[in-house]
C-alpha cells in the first residue's frame, strides 16, 4: 500500500512540472529580446536574452524549465519599465549539457559570472523554485551582486520543502519525462537533443540531494527580501515563517519600524498554480522593487 501511495505522489508532482512546463508556453505573449547569446563562464557557455531598458533584474527559473515556460507571461510587463536578463541555467534550454557537477553554488556562480560578462554590477533579482534558491546562495556568496531579492515558493534548504516533496523527489526516473511538455520544450532549442537522458539523470540527482545555505548566511542579508509563495505550495510555512524572521520579519509594526523585507502569502493556490497568477505576482513586484 505504501508504495502505491508513493507512485502516486510520485505522478502528482511529475504532473504538476509537466503542467507548469507547458501552460505559461501556450499563453506566453510573443516578444523579442533586445539581444540574446552565450556567456562563456566557470567552463561552460551559458545562455541569456535580454529585453527592455531601465534598472537590470535578473530572472532564474525553475527546474526543467526555460526563460519561455517560466517567464514568458511577466517579461513583456516587465520589460516596460527595466532591463530584464534572463538567464537559462546549465543544461536547460539553449544552455548546453555539460558534465560538470551541478549544484547550488556552481550555479550561482554561473549567474554571478554572466552578470560580469553583461557588464551589470548589481542588478534585484528575482527566482522561481530552483532559481530562487540559486537566489539565495547568490546573495550568500556575492551580497554586493543584489540589490533588492524576490524568491517565489522557494527556499534556501532542502528540508524548507514538506516531506512529502522530498520523499517523492527521491522516486523520479528519466522515462518519467518521456513524451511531455519537458521533452517537447527541450527538444524545441536544446543544442544537442541526444543529452535528454543525461540531463534528466543530472537534475534527478541534483533535486534528490540535501542542501542547507545556511541560517547563519541568511540572517546577514542586508538587501530587502520579497518571499512570494501560495499557501498549498509544497513549502512547510512553518519553516518559511523562520526565514521571513530571519529576514527581519514577523515583528508587529504598531510597536516596532515596518521591516524591509516583506512575505505575501497567496490564498489558494499551489507551487503550478501560483506561476499563473501574472497579475498577482506582478502586483507585488511593481510595489516592492519600485
Amino acid at each position: 500500500m505504501k508504495n502505491v501511495i508513493k507512485l502516486c505522489s510520485l505522478k502528482l508532482i511529475l504532473i504538476a512540472i509537466v503542467m507548469l512546463t507547458a501552460t505559461p508556453q501556450s499563453r506566453g505573449q510573443e516578444i523579442k529580446p533586445n539581444s540574446s547569446g552565450y556567456a562563456p563562464v566557470n567552463g561552460i557557455k551559458v545562455y541569456y536574452e535580454v529585453y527592455g531598458e531601465g534598472k537590470p533584474l535578473v530572472l532564474l527559473h525553475g527546474a526543467f524549465m526555460t526563460i519561455a515556460t517560466n517567464w514568458s507571461e511577466l517579461i513583456p510587463e516587465l520589460s516596460k519599465t527595466r532591463k530584464v536578463i534572463a538567464i537559462e541555467m546549465q543544461g536547460h534550454g539553449h544552455t548546453p549539457f555539460s558534465d560538470r557537477k551541478l549544484d547550488i553554488a556552481t550555479l550561482a556562480s554561473d549567474v554571478d559570472a554572466v552578470m560580469n560578462y553583461l557588464k551589470v554590477d548589481r542588478a534585484d533579482v528575482a527566482g522561481y523554485s530552483m532559481g530562487g534558491s540559486v537566489a539565495y546562495q547568490l546573495i550568500a556568496q556575492y551580497p554586493k551582486r543584489v540589490k533588492k531579492l524576490v524568491i517565489i515558493s522557494s527556499t534556501y534548504k532542502s528540508t524548507g520543502w514538506l516531506p512529502a516533496i522530498n520523499d517523492g523527489f527521491k522516486g523520479f526516473k528519466p522515462e518519467f519525462f518521456n513524451n511531455t511538455p519537458i521533452k517537447t520544450a527541450y527538444d524545441a532549442v536544446a543544442p544537442v537533443q541526444a543529452n535528454w537522458i543525461k540531463f534528466v539523470e543530472q537534475m534527478i540527482a541534483f533535486i534528490g540531494t540535501p542542501f542547507n545555505i545556511g541560517d547563519d548566511n541568511i540572517s546577514k542579508i542586508t538587501s530587502p527580501v520579497l518571499l512570494i509563495t501560495g499557501d498549498n505550495d509544497g513549502l512547510d510555512k512553518v519553516e518559511l515563517i523562520k526565514t521571513y524572521q530571519l529576514l527581519g520579519g514577523g515583528v508587529s509594526a504598531d510597536l516596532a519600524p515596518m521591516p524591509k523585507s516583506q512575505l505575501a502569502i497567496v490564498p489558494s493556490q499551489s507551487h503550478v498554480s501560483l506561476m499563473m497568477q501574472t497579475k498577482t505576482i506582478l502586483s507585488y513586484l511593481d510595489g516592492f522593487l519600485k
